[in-house]
């Protein structure tokens, strides 16, 4: 278990030697692994965790969080709109944000809870059919709607490049356009290719087999 600890801490101390100047979270993601297992990542004191199944995130974490009052939760998978209100229970940041469906059930959510989300909006960069997320061109309109007609607290932009090419392209699309919104996050960055997002000013990477080892 010691080598989870110790595998975070490489990953850290990497990140911070590729991008000094700029504060980079890590989200662990824990999907999957037991609450037992990661726990040690829990005591050393990390305290940003992702999730992509609703059910399976409240079942883990539900006593973990209230045990543990800082600990983020994030969402990183495709959301359905009936998950949603359960979603926002146990998260605090949706990185998956890519419907106005969505952003309705967030907004009504919001006003009748004192609890307020973090969102990231979902693009397809590459425009791949089998991927969620919103095309590049409609980023612009969503954004709008969620942040001044819905009052969604949308702090940035997450994308997946396709698997079976060169990330570079588009992770400086997204960070281009995630400027233009002038947001201050950016989430992109997986075990396979963070090092490389995070050339492109990404705030936020999803790491779970460079932590946790592959799953079964």
């Amino acid at each position: 278990m010691n080598n989870i600890v110790e595998s975070y801490k490489e990953i850290n101390s990497n990140i911070k030697k590729l991008n000094p100047r700029q504060e980079v979270k890590v989200i662990a993601i824990s999907k999957t692994f037991t609450a037992e297992y990661i726990k040690p990542l829990i005591d050393f004191g990390h305290n940003h965790f992702g999730e992509n199944k609703v059910q399976e995130a409240i079942s883990k974490w539900r006593l973990i969080k209230k045990e543990k009052p800082l600990i983020k939760l994030h969402m990183v998978g495709k959301l359905q709109s009936n998950k949603a209100k359960n979603a926002f229970e146990i998260f605090d940041f949706i990185h998956s944000l890519d419907s106005k469906k969505l952003a309705d059930i967030f907004s009504h959510c919001e006003s009748n809870n004192s609890k307020k989300l973090k969102y990231f909006i979902q693009v397809n960069i590459g425009n791949e059919i089998q991927k969620s997320g919103l095309p590049v061109a409609e980023v612009d309109e969503f954004y709008n709607y969620c942040t001044y007609e819905k009052n969604l607290n949308v702090i940035g932009l997450m994308a997946i490049p396709p698997n079976d090419k060169n990330p570079n392209k588009y992770f400086s699309e997204l960070d281009i356009l995630n400027k233009s919104l002038s947001l201050k996050e950016l989430s992109m960055g997986m075990s396979g290719d963070y090092e490389v997002a995070i050339n492109f000013n990404s705030t936020f990477v999803r790491i779970g087999s460079l932590i946790f080892g592959q799953r079964a």
